[in-house]
């Protein structure tokens, strides 16, 4: 798909008059996106096509601007959101039932996700889903202990970390370390303006009304989630659910000890049923996701 006369960020600098440029576009109806879509899916409307991206730019912005903090250009974090934006249209079912906002926003993180993983050379960084899930989860996880101004972490934040994600003490110490050599901004950062008064970055993202169909989205894509997790939890019986549970979907989880104790067998016989239970949850979810047209790739 084109990406038309979309406004575009040659660099930082430029971020301001972005901001303000996206914001000049109406957001949708329910109504009016479902008709747009239709048209674009049944007629391939390329100017419907063009409205249900534009419509949507300050969601791939606001996204986009949760991935400041891996030093990358910003310019190119919000390109990549736009293009997972357009993949997104391309491909959304009106159909289906639900908005535009719910299918694109797995688009456009997986867009950023993918091009931050290519962009950063990190040793080893990515090769198992443990490691990928302490590059994006890091900063998230200091925040809500609050860590974020700690330079090295303390030993009993680096253990808390370490046992939440699975991954051990020196791999969050490593990642830590290289996540802090990038540059960061807040979201309330002062941002210049030619208006009077300072205003923040966060300022210029989207309206009340976007917000509102942002939390909106972000919820339907909760529950969906929600929904195909437990109907994939079907798939296995009764000792991997239980195991996959206890293991995996506790904020606590037990121990591989534990559980070889309760149903007497050995940790590694504990462990494999885990990885297997994994596996099948994993494909259950994404054939389920297909289905449901929540997922047009895999």
């Amino acid at each position: 798909m084109a990406s038309g006369n979309l406004p575009t960020l040659a660099s930082e600098s430029g971020l301001s008059t972005y901001l303000s440029e996206i914001r000049k576009f109406p957001m949708l109806e329910k109504e009016q996106e479902f008709l747009l879509a239709k048209a674009w899916v049944e007629h391939d409307d390329r100017e419907s096509a063009h409205q249900l991206v534009t419509s949507h730019l300050r969601l791939a912005a606001k996204i986009a601007m949760g991935y400041r903090g891996y030093g990358l250009p910003i310019s190119e974090v919000i390109a990549e959101a736009n293009v997972g934006l357009m993949q997104a249209v391309k491909r959304f079912d009106p159909d289906k039932g639900f908005r535009l906002a719910t299918y694109a926003m797995w688009w456009i993180r997986a867009s950023i996700q993918e091009y931050i993983l290519r962009s950063w050379s990190l040793v080893k960084m990515g090769t198992t889903a443990a490691q990928k899930k302490l590059f994006f989860n890091l900063r998230r996880l200091k925040g809500k202990i609050g860590a974020l101004e700690e330079g090295d972490l303390s030993p009993e934040n680096r253990a808390a970390i370490a046992k939440k994600l699975s991954v051990t003490e020196d791999e969050v110490d490593m990642m830590n370390r290289r996540l802090s050599g990038g540059g960061d901004a807040s979201l309330n950062a002062p941002l210049k303006t030619d208006g009077e008064g300072a205003s923040e970055w966060q300022d210029w993202l989207a309206d009340e009304d976007a917000d509102q169909a942002a939390a909106y989205a972000e919820q339907q894509e909760f529950d969906e989630r929600k929904e195909l997790l437990i109907k994939a939890m079907e798939d296995l019986n009764e000792r991997e659910q239980h195991i996959l549970t206890e293991r995996r979907l506790r904020d606590e989880p037990v121990t591989l000890e534990e559980l070889s104790k309760e149903y007497g067998v050995s940790r590694e016989r504990i462990r494999q049923i885990e990885v297997r239970a994994f596996e099948k949850l994993q494909l259950k979810m994404r054939e389920l996701a297909q289905e449901k047209g929540l997922l047009a790739e895999v």
